[in-house]
């Protein structure tokens, strides 16, 4: 039975970095794909949105004592440098978020580089663990492994498509470690009866503001065949359970500018002709010129900042971008990503209970998890 110092589970973000950081051929890397980094080739419209100008704690769903000294010993501007140094050099869209020059490959190819220096087996699925006095006992399905420390970069259930796998959750529970439900998150939203006619609009798009528990989140909406999806709509999902989200499909718009003007409502209001028309069908309201509104009418119209609704559920794992849940952080130190429970097994990345917003968040989490996993393995 072969042994080595460090079996990592997974060649995500999480699990290549750390294999990055480890001393040379100190450490195993097991991927049940044929391929590395599999989530963040297809991130991002692949072109991989690596981090965010903005970060902090309150980007995500996390217990923030749990992910504060992570992402403040390799925050956003760490990881920049630590891929500029490399030959990287992220680029900014969308204001704040940074993607790879021009295409996810690039990120891939760097941690590719970084990790070989450790043994890889490739297409190789992870049953069981066992832990014994002096090591731990990894079964794959194609062999037996053992390793004096055990780090679980798993990631989470969501996108299927990318062979992802229960089996960080396994372990941790038997190792006896609680799991948070995992239910899909950074997902669209799917509509009762009263909008259904939502799925008419489907591939028309706008942005608005909505606003979910004490949640903000601002982007575009897109409608679909199934419901509402877009930037705003995945970020908001991360926060909803269940009840009413609030929509500002108007987010900008001054109401003043309707009281003396003879332009039809429809040319009047910023939002795409069709949406405008289907929502005057839906109050029963007619494209008049706006002087001739009446209050009620002009009230009615006004929903459309505050118009509030209850999503019927969520697209599914399928098309959700992350996991939200998972492994409780209760039982793991913050300062090094180990068990309190077990020693020498390690949990990072996304199969924790830690879901960050769009925009880059959950993939610095992936690799600031891994960085301080690393320096407690070194230490």
């Amino acid at each position: 039975m072969k042994h080595y110092e460090t079996i990592i589970i997974g060649a995500g973000a999480s699990g290549l970095m750390v294999a990055s950081l480890l001393p040379p051929k100190s450490a195993i890397v097991i991927e049940s794909n044929s391929k590395i980094g599999a989530k963040l080739l297809i991130s991002g419209g692949g072109k991989c949105n690596i981090t965010n100008q903005k970060m902090g704690a309150t980007y995500y769903l996390a217990s923030p004592y749990f992910i504060e000294p992570a992402l403040e010993s390799f925050d956003n501007n760490a990881l920049l440098q630590w891929l500029r140094q490399r030959g990287l050099n992220p680029i900014m869209r969308k204001e704040e978020q940074y993607f790879c020059p021009t295409s996810a490959k690039e990120i891939v190819q760097l941690l590719q580089k970084e990790s070989q220096k450790q043994h890889f087996a490739m297409q190789e699925r992870v049953i069981s663990v066992e832990k014994y006095e002096t090591y731990f006992s990894v079964n794959t399905d194609k062999q037996k492994i053992k390793c004096s420390r055990l780090v679980v970069a798993s990631g989470g259930i969501s996108y299927p498509q990318v062979g992802v796998s229960d089996i960080g959750y396994n372990i941790a529970r038997h190792f006896g470690h609680s799991i948070i439900t995992p239910s899909p998150a950074l997902v669209g939203l799917t509509v009762q009866k009263p909008q259904f006619f939502f799925k008419e609009l489907s591939g028309a798009s706008m942005d608005v503001t909505i606003t979910v528990e004490d949640q903000i989140c601002k982007g575009s909406l897109l409608f679909t065949h199934k419901g509402i999806s877009g930037p705003a709509v995945l970020d908001a999902s991360l926060y909803w359970k269940k009840g009413e989200i609030e929509i500002n499909f108007l987010p900008y718009f001054e109401w003043s500018s309707l009281e003396s003007s003879n332009k039809l409502l429809s040319t009047l209001l910023p939002l795409p002709k069709r949406i405008i028309k289907a929502f005057l069908e839906e109050y029963n309201l007619e494209d008049i010129p706006a002087i001739k509104l009446s209050k009620s009418d002009l009230e009615k119209l006004k929903t459309l900042e505050k118009y509030r609704m209850s999503p019927a559920g969520n697209f599914g794992f399928a098309k959700a971008e992350v996991t939200r849940g998972g492994v409780s952080t209760e039982a793991i130190n913050p300062y090094t990503m180990m068990s309190e429970k077990v020693e020498g097994v390690y949990f990072i990345g996304e199969v924790l209970d830690v879901t960050g917003r769009l925009g880059g968040y959950n993939f610095q989490w992936g690799f600031s998890s891994a960085f301080m996993c690393a320096s407690g393995i070194k230490n």
